[in-house]
């Protein structure tokens, strides 16, 4: 299985981006498939979920800004952030997992928000 995920960029603060996550394979295949960022000099860090059902999850400090969703037609998952703030800039990964197996990794797409 593979995870492209593209529509990062440079974005002033108060800006908004949509990231993408096409997989190779059906999304309904994967229990979740998620949204994780690693800013400089921190940890990988969750950022958002959809879960098989559809139930979303988010970390606090993105609620109400960023909303994940899917097209299973495209078997692409979707981040839009919205109200960019500086503390986002980071490196963002498509995340997807299946019971009994590795979980899967996208490429990486940098997000910076300037000040």
């Amino acid at each position: 299985v593979q995870l492209q995920a593209c529509g990062g960029g440079l974005m002033q603060a108060g800006g908004f981006l949509r990231l993408s996550c096409a997989a190779s394979a059906t999304i309904f295949s994967f229990n979740v498939m998620g949204w994780y960022r690693q800013a400089p000099g921190k940890q990988r860090e969750l950022v958002a979920l959809i879960f098989l059902g559809g139930r979303t999850t988010y970390a606090d400090s993105v609620k109400g800004r960023f909303t994940i969703s899917r097209d299973s037609g495209k078997n692409t998952v979707y981040l839009q952030m919205n109200t960019l703030k500086p503390e986002d800039t980071a490196v963002y990964y498509c995340n997807a997992e299946r019971t009994a197996s590795q979980p899967f990794w996208g490429q990486g797409t940098l997000v910076t928000v300037s000040s």
